[in-house]
């Protein structure tokens, strides 16, 4: 049935056919460029992959010794996390620190009594004041709930309130500050004095506070240097070798909660403040003669003879920061903690019931006995820190403290456990009390130092191998490759040899192998000068025996020897990377610096990768137009076979018309005989 003719519709001699044959010859050139175009553009391909690798390699070099290299990282351990953690920045210097922690900052947080859950709470005006800041609530009036959500709301991240189930049908209303510090108090005010009362959570308290008064009348002045002592405005400046002494009657109690709470402020002369004498006057011995008729009689000289005036030494400078100290009832007295050098006022407080040990303080004394210090105080304070502007609380979850901590032996008060101002690009995190001292160590950061060294090995080791396999055809060299998957080796033995002899690549391999065994000596470590030394190199693992694939420039590392090295020579492999030996704060030799520097041409702005993509991009192109033109000849080629056989066809269907009417002429000639 395929061979049966049908006018129109089927041609009677396979024109479409033969056409088709005759157009795939014509096709030949036309395929043959754009085959040419697919190859281009594979090798497009391996060259932005070579140039994604070289990348890479550059950026993990140059971050070894960039601004944000990771040999000035630093790391801060501590001792014991559960009482002392620290943050350290680049800024920080590598150093060791011994901090006690005597206290931790707290916030106040009050519990009230077990409350009535269907309890309302009456309209009103509610204050409540966190240090400075005070929140005032205009309440509608409603249930615990409803206050507690209240004051959540519009608490400004300075107070919070919850309810808990102590018993059942029942809740405590929990009222707490989000700041810490003892000048964080959580004082109340408005209509929530009452309230506070009524539910059981605060009490009036008779003795929340006593002042010590600093008068002319009250200091008691004695010393070398007594009259020196000067007192204006309720601070009273002690000189230096004077001493002060401050009158007070505070009894306390063995399980006593009062603080003493005083601002000191030191001023030291730096220069020389002791003159020395002058010769004191001796006895005057006339000189001279006397004459007297003709007779002149000379003075002898005196026969006492004068010593030599040696001035006395100056007095030894004494520094002492243990100044003050408080007095007993019984005659007894006690040290206080030292105290700071501070050009401004510095609030510092004690616990008195460790202190005092169930004594009556009768005095505070400031005992200056430096020889070049003037120590001041003033505003001296003993409040009981669990009594709140004149409440007490009944059940005080918490109350507000500052945390105080000993750092080599000098006492530091914050209101925060999380201290920034004490070491310079430390952040201190206090977290508890502790009996011992806590050694805290600011190291460099070893390990961001060891990831950024493999990250950079590991990233050459990708650039050779991508050469390697680009400009050789030995499949061995893609079997050496234990880390790709079989897709991937499948895929990468494709690319075998695509460059095979491109002087480019491989005198790029050539420099990148010396770039990584050259010496680069150290002016910190004199036997440190290749990356061998600190266990990177083409043998680092010491496998016996003969290993081709360690002839190809690829990189090894002895991971022990390498951490050896950075627990011990870190600044020096820092120089060994990228050293400045000019002085102009610029590296300028180096491992990392010299493979920055090979890598640079290949993948910059219109680098050796942008030059051979470009180049292809613009073979590409032309053979894109080559085969548009190509197109437009098929085009016609096929129109003008299709007229040339729609023509054949037609005469011949005229022959066979003409021939079939010959037929029958001689048909009807041969019926007429």
């Amino acid at each position: 049935m395929s061979d049966v003719y049908v006018p129109g519709i089927r041609s009677r001699f396979n024109t479409d056919q033969i056409i088709e044959g005759l157009m795939n010859v014509e096709r030949i050139p036309r395929d043959r460029v754009e085959r040419n175009i697919d190859s281009l553009q594979v090798q497009k391909g391996y060259w932005q992959e070579l140039g994604t690798r070289i990348s890479s390699l550059r950026e993990s070099s140059r971050f070894l010794f960039s601004y944000q290299n990771p040999f000035n990282d630093r790391i801060a351990a501590s001792g014991n996390d559960s009482v002392i953690t620290a943050a350290a920045t680049r800024e920080a210097l590598e150093q060791s620190y011994s901090f006690t922690v005597k206290q931790v900052a707290s916030a106040d947080r009050f519990l009230s009594q077990p409350l009535d859950e269907r309890m309302r709470v009456d309209a009103g005006t509610y204050i409540f004041t966190v240090g400075n800041d005070e929140i005032s609530i205009n309440f509608r009036g409603g249930t615990l709930r409803d206050f507690a959500e209240t004051i959540n709301r519009r608490g400004r991240d300075k107070i919070g309130a919850s309810l808990m189930a102590v018993q059942s049908g029942t809740r405590s209303l929990l009222l707490e500050s989000k700041v810490t510090g003892s000048e964080n108090r959580l004082t109340f005010g408005g209509d929530s004095v009452e309230f506070l009362k009524k539910i059981g959570m605060m009490e009036v308290s008779s003795n929340a506070q006593t002042v010590v008064s600093i008068t002319d009348n009250s200091v008691q002045k004695s010393g070398t240097n007594a009259q020196h002592i000067t007192i204006n405005n309720g601070v009273v400046k002690v000189a230096p070798r004077a001493s002060a002494s401050i009158p007070m009657n505070i009894p306390v109690s063995s399980d006593s909660t009062l603080m003493l709470k005083l601002d000191t402020q030191t001023r030291v002369e730096t220069s020389d403040i002791f003159n020395t004498p002058s010769a004191p006057p001796g006895p005057s011995v006339p000189a001279g003669s006397v004459t007297y008729g003709g007779i002149t009689i000379e003075n002898d000289p005196s026969l006492a003879p004068f010593p030599e005036f040696a001035a006395p030494p100056p007095p030894v400078r004494n520094d002492t920061m243990e100044v003050l100290s408080v007095t007993f009832s019984d005659g007894s007295s006690a040290k206080l903690a030292p105290i700071t050098d501070s050009n401004d006022f510095t609030t510092r407080q004690y616990s008195l019931a460790g202190i005092a040990q169930g004594r009556t303080i009768t005095g505070i004394n400031i005992e200056n006995a430096n020889t070049h210090r003037e120590v001041s105080i003033g505003k001296i304070e003993v409040f009981d820190p669990a009594t709140a502007g004149g409440l007490t609380p009944l059940n005080a979850v918490a109350n507000a403290r500052d945390a105080i901590i000993s750092m080599e032996g000098i006492e530091i008060i914050r209101s925060s456990n999380n201290i920034d101002d004490l070491i310079p690009g430390v952040t201190l995190n206090v977290k508890g009390v502790s009996e011992r001292p806590v050694e805290l160590n600011v190291t460099a950061n070893t390990e961001a130092v060891k990831e950024a060294i493999i990250s950079f090995v590991g990233n050459y080791n990708r650039v050779m191998a991508e050469i390697n396999v680009l400009t050789r055809r030995d499949e061995q060299i893609v079997n050496e490759l234990t880390y790709l998957s079989r897709d991937e080796a499948s895929e990468t033995k494709e690319r075998l040899g695509a460059f095979a002899g491109d002087s480019t690549l491989n005198s790029f391999r050539n420099n990148l192998m010396r770039a990584v065994t050259a010496p680069y000596p150290t002016s910190l470590e004199r036997d440190l000068s290749l990356l061998a030394q600190i266990g990177i190199s083409s043998n680092a693992t010491r496998a016996a025996g003969y290993d081709v694939s360690r002839l190809r420039g690829y990189l090894e590392i002895d991971e022990r020897a390498l951490d050896f090295a950075l627990e011990t020579k870190i600044p020096a492999i820092r120089q060994l990377f990228a050293n400045d030996t000019t002085g102009d704060l610029l590296a300028d030799t180096g491992v990392a610096f010299n493979v920055d520097a090979l890598a640079r041409p290949f993948v910059e702005t219109g680098g050796i990768i942008t030059l051979k993509t470009n180049t292809i991009d613009s073979r590409i192109s032309q053979d894109q137009r080559r085969i548009t033109s190509l197109d437009r000849q098929l085009a016609a080629k096929e129109q003008e076979l299709r007229i040339q056989y729609a023509r054949m066809e037609a005469a011949y269907a005229q022959m066979e018309r003409t021939s079939q009417s010959l037929d029958n002429f001689s048909q009807q000639n041969r019926g007429n005989r």
